[in-house]
């Protein structure tokens, strides 16, 4: 099993299962005519989900290994996967809605990145078109003392467990660490630390944000807890008509 086989297995193991936000994304796609582009789309959660229900969606991730996963698994639906950042990209459509899910604008290092992302979003979005963006607003609470059975998937004969660790907050972000284990098919067992950085970001941070990016605010949305994932805010974008 090759590196970017394993990045994409575990990717799949630690987000594929989420779907508390599935219903917040088609609820906006179903209000807008023309594809939606998914910013760091991964391999597919939510472009596969809107795709099966109708919706035409180009997915955009940095790693191609993610890109290219969705581009297999997607097969005659309607989806185009390409590789691109979402601080720096530039597409020939304009769109009626972008998203971004699962908290991917607190991966990036601070304010000028994230208004990077939004100025590019304004730049692609029609008139009238919506952006939403999914953010952990305040700070997780620290895991109890009986914390959530581990993500697994088993693939050829390869099983592979991420166990939520801890959620601290370290110099100012949110440190986010899981212990992988993979167990080979021989039985032989090898486990690595996984961490995850968000920067601490408010809804009312990133609508100042975007309005510097030429965006107005336009709502905000909940997207419930789970036993395994905190609650979200889903802070929605609006360029004027």
């Amino acid at each position: 099993m090759t590196a970017r086989d394993a990045s994409v297995i575990w990717h799949e193991v630690e987000c594929g299962g989420y779907t508390a936000d599935l219903g917040l994304w088609e609820a906006l796609a179903e209000e807008r005519d023309g594809p939606i582009l998914d910013l760091g789309c991964g391999t597919g959660r939510v472009a596969l989900y809107l795709a099966r229900r109708g919706h035409e969606v180009l997915g955009m991730d940095r790693d191609p290994a993610f890109v290219a996963a969705l581009s297999e698994a997607a097969g005659d639906l309607r989806v185009e996967a390409q590789v691109g950042d979402a601080r720096d990209f530039a597409l020939e459509a304009q769109l009626d809605c972008v998203i971004g899910p699962m908290q991917l604008v607190q991966l990036f290092a601070g304010p000028d990145e994230r208004i990077a992302c939004l100025r590019c979003v304004a730049a692609h979005l029609a008139p009238g078109g919506v952006a939403a963006f999914a953010i952990v607003e305040s700070m997780p609470e620290p895991l109890d003392p009986s914390p959530p059975l581990p993500d697994t998937r088993e693939v050829d004969g390869w099983v592979f467990s991420s166990l939520p660790v801890d959620v601290a907050l370290d110099s100012g972000e949110i440190r986010v660490r899981r212990l992988r284990q993979t167990v080979s098919p021989a039985g032989e067992l090898s486990d690595e630390l996984d961490e995850v950085l968000l920067q601490p970001l408010a809804a009312a941070t990133l609508e100042r944000e975007a309005e510097a990016a030429g965006l107005s605010p336009a709502g905000r949305r909940s997207i419930p807890a789970t036993d395994a994932h905190v609650g979200s805010t889903a802070v929605l974008l609006a360029k004027e008509g």
